[in-house]
């Protein structure tokens, strides 16, 4: 909820940030809707996803790193399965030194890519720090990577119609964009069909395989209908346009690991394509179907902002 606290230092940070930290097709300069995502609503959530961990509470006032705090101790936590050195994930090194030695933050590093969509991070005590400010946790939770963790999030929309027409909304008179929606297994909120990007893989690699895998093993179908969805797969992402580039406002981020993506869309206009896939919700997490697009819906990390972006873009009921 707004409170005057909150609009006030909206209303100072425009005024002094007019500068472009987030790379999207539509957005040049820090919009409201970037200063807000900014106060990490759902990065700050008082217990750390898939854990007992509360974190240290941070006010909107006192996200903002330039916003001297000399009492803040975040809660240091980094998830146990993270310890046994899965081979997605940095090693457990010692200690900011040997950390620091080891990887190479803002630039290619091998095969992993360090460099952040907002442009380049700090590095305190040889740690790197969230751009988008305090979480009130440190390490890095649940995320791999110490830094940027990148992932990609395939937006696969069609015309909402019924009996061959295009559906308009009775308000706005503007026809309803639908977007294939997942139930993630580890929350049950529905979201964009995404993945993380692996070390060495172009984004448009990962936007085809996550769409397909996500959506597909969530479908009973025989192998025969399967080859021919991935057939419309394919031939829908041969092309697409970028909704947004940059920072997310995660469950998981924390103070020193943080997700960012490549968010694009792949528009089935006739509805001849992937648009005519049968798509049903399941009672399972592992449910998938054809969503509307509207204000009210309440998806995972900031995902409701990406396809805000992209109805406007359409020309969409919102």
């Amino acid at each position: 909820m707004w409170n005057l606290a909150v609009a006030a230092r909206l209303a100072a940070v425009q005024q002094l940030h007019r500068r472009p930290i987030f790379k999207a097709n539509c957005v040049t300069f820090v919009s409201l809707m970037e200063i807000v995502k900014c106060l990490h609503l759902k990065a700050r959530s008082e217990v750390y996803p898939c854990s007992a961990v509360l974190r240290f509470p941070v006010p909107d006032d006192k996200v903002d790193w330039a916003v001297p705090w000399t009492n803040y101790n975040p809660v240091d936590y980094t998830a146990p399965a993270l310890l046994k050195q899965p081979s997605w994930a940095d090693l457990p090194y010692r200690d900011e030194g040997e950390l620091n030695k080891v990887l190479k933050f803002n630039q290619l590093d091998g095969d992993v890519d360090r460099r952040s969509h907002t442009g380049k991070y700090n590095l305190i005590n040889g740690f790197p720090r969230n751009p988008c400010g305090r979480t009130g946790l440190k390490g890095r939770g649940l995320l791999g990577r110490w830094g940027p963790n990148h992932a990609a999030d395939p937006i696969v929309t069609r015309w909402k119609k019924e009996s061959g027409k295009t559906v308009t909304h009775n308000c706005s008179g503007k026809p309803i964009l639908q977007f294939v929606a997942i139930c993630r297994k580890d929350n049950k909120e529905w979201a964009i069909p995404g993945g993380m990007v692996d070390p060495g893989e172009k984004v448009s690699a990962t936007l085809r395989r996550e769409f397909g895998e996500e959506t597909l093993n969530s479908l009973d179908l025989p192998e025969a209908e399967r080859q021919g969805v991935k057939e419309l797969i394919n031939f829908l992402f041969e092309a697409g346009e970028m909704v947004y580039q940059g920072y997310v406002d995660d469950p998981r981020n924390t103070d020193n690991a943080w997700m960012e993506t490549v968010a694009m869309n792949y528009h089935d206009e006739t509805g001849e394509s992937v648009g005519k896939l049968s798509l049903q919700a399941g009672d399972d997490a592992g449910a998938v179907k054809w969503m509307d697009i509207e204000k009210e819906q309440n998806l995972y990390a900031s995902h409701t902002h990406f396809l805000h972006q992209l109805v406007k873009a359409k020309n969409a009921h919102w």
